[in-house]
């Protein structure tokens, strides 16, 4: 498990891609979606390999969640940023529950 600690989500960001998370994942109300390769992944098709909570200096509005998301189904490393708090996208029970990262598992 890694155990990073970054400072700032750009930071994150870059190194989550040198270390192979290359795609950028959208969140959508029952899967996440990569938009490049127009390919649609339900909550069995991903796991979440590390999760990282990043908040805002100045507002609560600029909370954020940046998640490392594979799938062995479709050979796919990438990256999911989503808002959290009172913004975050609105989502299916078994999405919620694929995006309660625990480090334990």
């Amino acid at each position: 498990m890694d155990q990073n600690n970054y400072d700032t989500l750009s930071e994150a960001i870059e190194d989550l891609k040198d270390k192979g998370y290359v795609e950028d994942f959208n969140i959508k109300s029952d899967c996440i979606k990569c938009e490049r390769l127009d390919r649609k992944l339900s909550p069995a098709e991903f796991n979440v390999d590390q999760m990282y909570r990043f908040e805002g200096m100045s507002s609560t509005d600029d909370n954020s969640v940046l998640y490392a998301i594979s799938s062995e189904k479709h050979d796919l490393k990438g990256l999911l940023v989503d808002a959290y708090g009172v913004y975050a996208d609105p989502m299916t029970m078994e999405m919620i529950q694929k995006l309660k990262y625990d480090p334990r598992k």
